[in-house]
């Protein structure tokens, strides 16, 4: 039997390349899955621009220059197992290669999950190495296949910045501007922020067209247009940049200078925006990488408590706003291709909601 996979350019995000191969024979201790269908979101876009910052090319490599495997949140089911562990026919959520399968080798195994212990992944964020084990799960949350993979780890990251902020009291700041507020981290995050008791008004960035969305959702006590950023209240304030628009942030930080009391940047969707030269007012900007805060909180609070907080108010989340949001399904490696191509061109609405296969039936 063979596999289908989609490759990624990484000179050129644009150019994609499908990949029809035999499948490799199981090693002991090894599990095939198949790959049922994973969610496609900025995010992905993000993962692909930090790809050699954080690591994400290492964890599916091709072996072939200058060519990667994007990596996804899907669904994935147990076809094949030499683990003495883990059964055919279990059904798992995790991180995932845009494929039609995927070989794992598991350890750690719980009732719940198991981490994947390939040699090439033990230097990576265990976060992304660990896959759920829905049959132990409350049918409540395996009903709600496609939004966990949509929505769960854009909402678990808004989670985890809302409490890196509380955890360091905020910054000082009185608000907190949260860049391409349309985005599901963005509307996240001001969610997360509101329900930490923060004390002052979350202000959300974006563009014309989605200025009617971003009121809809009703979680920013303040929606601005890119253009009017000088407009803001001159006030100590965070920065949340979830696009990693750098011509943007860096119009934050002139207009505001010493008030920049902090300045994180999430995602990188504007991956062609362009960058800015030399030293800006105020707080140096950071990336943000989720798995510290993580790593911070489970020693602070014991291991997983954070991430168990985090899907339980991802999963209120997704159930508040499900009636806002537009769930699709697209089919195939050429579909998966051009939703990707889109993703890149920002022609997908933060109301969209998106599902791939790549399996043409």
């Amino acid at each position: 039997m063979s596999m289908t996979e989609l490759w990624i350019d990484r000179n050129d995000y644009r150019n994609t390349r499908v990949i029809q191969q035999d499948q490799a024979v199981l090693e002991d201790g090894q599990i095939r899955v198949a790959i049922d269908k994973f969610a496609l979101t900025a995010n992905n876009v993000s993962y692909a621009a930090s790809g050699d910052m954080i690591g994400y090319w290492n964890f599916f490599p091709t072996g072939e220059e200058p060519w990667g495997k994007v990596t996804v949140w899907g669904m994935a089911d147990v076809v094949e197992s030499n683990s003495a562990e883990i059964e055919v026919g279990e059904r798992l959520y995790g991180f995932l290669p845009m494929s039609t399968e995927l070989i794992l080798r598991p350890g750690r195994v719980r009732d719940e999950n198991f981490m994947d212990v390939a040699s090439h992944r033990k230097e990576l964020p265990a976060l992304y190495n660990q896959y759920s084990r829905t049959r132990a799960e409350p049918p409540e949350m395996q009903a709600i296949e496609d939004e966990r993979c949509v929505f769960f780890p854009l909402f678990i990251t808004g989670y985890v910045i809302a409490d890196f902020l509380e955890d360091n009291n905020w910054f000082g700041a009185e608000q907190v501007i949260v860049g391409s507020a349309s985005s599901t981290t963005g509307y996240g995050l001001a969610k997360f922020i509101r329900e930490n008791n923060f004390g002052g008004k979350v202000v959300g960035l974006t563009s014309g067209p989605n200025m009617g969305f971003v009121n809809d959702l009703g979680l920013y006590n303040e929606v601005v247009e890119y253009d009017s950023v000088e407009g803001l209240s001159n006030v100590p304030s965070v920065d949340v940049d979830m696009a990693g628009d750098q011509p943007l942030r860096a119009r934050l930080h002139h207009y505001l200078k010493d008030n920049m009391k902090n300045s994180q940047f999430v995602g990188m969707t504007h991956w062609e925006a362009g960058s800015v030269e030399g030293e800006l007012p105020g707080a140096r900007p950071e990336f943000f990488f989720a798995p510290a805060q993580i790593d911070k909180r489970n020693a602070d609070w014991g291991v997983g408590v954070l991430a168990q907080k985090g899907g339980i108010a991802s999963a209120a989340l997704a159930m508040e706003l499900k009636e806002l949001l537009k769930m699709e399904r697209h089919d195939g490696a050429e579909a998966c291709a051009q939703v990707w191509r889109d993703m890149l061109d920002n022609k997908i609405s933060g109301r969209q909601g998106i599902m791939v296969s790549l399996r043409a039936d």
